[in-house]
């Protein structure tokens, strides 16, 4: 599989047009954290851009989520790491490894930066900041569905909260005109 197929299965699968979005976010901070840590980008992009795939169909029965990407995904034959990467981002599975820990940590972060953004006074996500999204991270009412206990456990491998901030917030400027942001 690769990223050109990818997007085609998400676009398949997903027709709302900002969970195509959030899958574009979530890759490219996955391709971020892959090269900070030494990874393959490819295969950790793999993982970002599918892993809310069966997302509309399992939205109203959270507990089966993945499921259906899993079988969709065993077909094509992706790697098994992919799979088990995208099962942990719904934690299907207890994260292991570094990938693992970055998709679980790197799904709520990416909304809560598109929350941040779209509060900014320039709605602009090149214009906001580390600082500015880590005082909208402490505000406890703001982006709830952000569950800063997943994004803290990216501590879990090593990486400072602003940091890790700072990785994926420059990932997603970098794609800031397929985000609309």
């Amino acid at each position: 599989m690769n990223r050109e197929n990818a997007l085609a299965l998400v676009k398949q699968h997903l027709k709302n047009k900002n969970l195509v979005k959030h899958s574009l976010a979530v890759e490219a901070c996955m391709r971020a954290m892959a090269r900070k840590l030494g990874h393959d980008e490819e295969s950790w992009g793999l993982a970002g851009i599918l892993h809310d795939l069966d997302y509309e169909v399992t939205e109203k029965s959270p507990e089966l989520h993945t499921r259906e990407t899993v079988k969709i995904l065993r077909e094509l034959q992706v790697s098994e790491d992919i799979i088990r990467t995208i099962e942990a981002h719904a934690g299907m599975v207890a994260c292991q490894s570094e990938m693992e820990y970055s998709i679980y940590s790197i799904d709520p972060l990416t909304g809560l930066i598109i929350a941040a953004t779209l509060m900014h006074p320039l709605r602009k996500i090149n214009e906001v900041d580390v600082d500015f999204i880590s005082r909208r991270y402490k505000e406890k009412s703001f982006a709830r569905g952000a569950r800063r206990e997943d994004i803290e456990q990216i501590s879990q491998i090593g990486l400072e909260l602003d940091e890790f901030i700072d990785i994926c917030l420059k990932a997603m400027q970098g794609i800031h005109k397929e985000l609309g942001l």
